[in-house]
């Protein structure tokens, strides 16, 4: 099969297009025939050497899949061999053929195609694993977006927003913050020339927000503590500002919070079947009435998988980037 690999650590030109054997499955996998990825910052991070892939993975990038069962034991689940899916996966997504835990796999929601249903896996089982199950966002709180123009940005706003909460955003232009909005948020906030702390106390009354999604650490986490209202939750999913900030420690102890994060890529196969499963019934629906919608920026074929990268580093997208192989 074609694959885009990683020939060495670096810049995007490193991925290059390569023949590899199709996967050897193991116990609980099937094999897709791959019609479309999504291209997720977590495999920059693999590119560039910052995001070791764990223990009996693919050593190819690709986190999210959506195609064709082709192969694999189907016993017990609803789906049978030429039926479409997308599924989460702990990597090699980039390539015409993509092995995935039967569990983590969920049908192309109604009303959407297979490049559309790839767009979907790595962010909402990420969004709805920290967002609703870690940070316990509950009906009547308010939802602080870091980011929200990226995959997992426009996700969370939507799936929220649906959900009936009153969603905030962060981005990096006056364009992006409009796109937020019409998404959902109720206000965005242009973090180059805004303080977001101070426009959320003031359209808060003081209050605050009840949980931040935060894919930036560094310097943020201080002016993050000071947003949260009391009894607040900040979860931390990705490190874009850095990995080392201040923590106000008196401020957790008299205002109750919790500072929390996680990664996706390492967890059990049984706990991505839980949130699957949360997914569908949740979720799912959302998709197929339309109140929830994938936003795809841009795709490109396999072979371009160094273009995609390039621009996702630029950060000039809105929502996925995403390869396809028809």
């Amino acid at each position: 099969m074609r694959a885009i690999e990683i020939t060495e650590f670096g810049g995007p030109d490193v991925l290059q297009l390569c023949e590899r054997p199709l996967p050897q499955l193991k116990s609980g996998e099937i094999l897709i025939k791959v019609h479309a990825a999504g291209v997720n910052r977590p495999d920059v991070f693999q590119r560039q050497g910052n995001y070791p892939v764990p223990p009996g993975a693919s050593d190819l990038p690709g986190l999210e899949v959506a195609g064709e069962i082709v192969d694999g034991d189907l016993g017990g689940s609803a789906f049978k061999k030429g039926d479409l899916v997308c599924a989460l996966v702990q990597g090699g997504g980039y390539a015409e053929y993509c092995a995935a835990p039967l569990a983590q796999c969920l049908p192309v929601p109604q009303g959407l195609n297979a490049l559309q249903a790839a767009a979907l896996p790595e962010n909402f089982f990420t969004v709805w694993s920290n967002v609703f199950e870690r940070a316990r966002l509950v009906p009547g709180e308010t939802l602080l977006v870091q980011g929200g123009s990226s995959g997992i940005g426009v996700t969370a706003i939507q799936i929220a927003a649906a959900l009936g909460h009153r969603v905030f955003a962060t981005a990096g232009s006056d364009d992006k913050c409009r796109a937020c909005e019409e998404l959902g948020a109720e206000l965005a906030i242009n973090y180059r020339t805004e303080d977001f702390e101070e426009v959320l106390k003031t359209a808060t009354e003081g209050r605050g927000v009840d949980v931040i999604l935060d894919m930036v650490g560094g310097d943020y986490l201080p002016r993050e503590i000071k947003t949260l209202a009391d009894d607040g939750r900040l979860v931390i999913i990705a490190l874009l500002g850095g990995a080392k900030g201040q923590l106000d420690m008196s401020q957790i102890l008299r205002r109750r919070l919790t500072v929390t994060g996680s990664t996706l890529r390492p967890r059990p196969v049984e706990f991505k079947a839980f949130i699957a499963r949360q997914l569908q019934e949740r979720v799912w629906p959302l998709l197929a009435s339309g109140k929830v919608k994938p936003v795809i920026y841009q795709t490109f074929p396999l072979a371009q998988a160094a273009q995609a990268h390039a621009l996702m580093e630029s950060s000039a997208h809105v929502g996925k980037i995403m390869l396809t192989l028809d």
